[in-house]
């Protein structure tokens, strides 16, 4: 159908072709014979002849489609020595002991219809955990696949929405929250001009840099001599006042001191 995923394509490709995918390898398993189950409690491989395998070889775990396949095959030649497919797991393909971990029993099929029960059993426990990880992988697959082939299913059948624009339908767009521009193109920041004054009112004349502001007088620098009590003669309006100024102190001879502190300039 139309709704398949290209794994799901892969997979009906596989199974039509024949293709055969290998998922685990495991180079040294044995067989053992199995007496009949005594109870229902399952088997126990302490029953069986453990030091006394029925075969020794490779074990081979292959996938065609969904369904796995155990192979026990020639450690040499590759030749199969027997067949057990695995359409789930757990399941009754695959079904471990009770009192270990590293021993199985397996149904084989002769692709006949006839079925046998046979132990197999693993030398190492990491090869044992492997042969699990490896179908329980496999597994988890398969089911993922038919939740997903459920999912499409039910997509394709549901009706499909049509949400285009049918002929002559238009739509009205608003938008809101758009304030608008007072006043004519230019005005605001461009009447400031380039230097940040505004202009000046219209009818003004003159308009440009105002006029510097006045400066108040400074004192003259006599009014500093008069707190010391110093009596200084009028001031002369030629350019020599400043040298009479301080006439009588240029004239005072050095060796009057009595005159000197008649004037007060000692106190100062």
């Amino acid at each position: 159908s139309a709704a398949q995923s290209p794994r799901s394509i892969a997979v009906k490709m596989a199974e039509d072709s024949g293709y055969e995918s290998v998922i685990c390898v495991k180079p040294e398993v044995h067989v053992y014979k199995i007496p009949p189950r005594a109870t229902n409690r399952g088997y126990r491989a302490a029953d069986w002849k453990l030091d006394e395998p029925a075969w020794s070889g490779r074990m081979r775990i292959t996938a065609r489609g969904k369904v796995a396949y155990i192979k026990l095959e020639d450690r040499t030649s590759g030749e199969l020595f027997a067949q057990a497919p695995v359409e789930q797991y757990p399941g009754i393909a695959i079904e471990g002991v009770t009192d270990s971990s590293r021993y199985f029993v397996v149904r084989i099929e002769d692709g006949n219809g006839r079925h046998a029960f046979i132990g197999v059993g693993f030398v190492d426990r990491g090869d044992s955990f492997d042969f699990n990880v490896a179908l329980q992988d496999h597994f988890k697959w398969v089911r993922q696949e038919g939740e997903l082939a459920k999912q499409e299913a039910i997509h394709s059948a549901a009706p499909k929405l049509d949400l285009g624009f049918k002929e002559g339908q238009t739509i009205k767009i608003s938008i809101g929250n758009i304030k608008k521009k007072d006043g004519p193109p230019g005005s605001g920041k461009s009447r400031l001009g380039n230097s940040g004054l505004l202009p000046p009112p219209p009818g003004a004349k003159g308009a440009g840099v105002p006029p510097p502001v006045a400066q108040p007088a400074q004192p003259p620098r006599t009014a500093a001599l008069l707190d010391l009590g110093v009596v200084l003669p009028p001031t002369q309006p030629s350019g020599g006042a400043a040298a009479d100024l301080w006439g009588d102190f240029a004239a005072a001879p050095s060796s009057s001191s009595q005159d000197a502190v008649s004037s007060g300039w000692v106190q100062f």
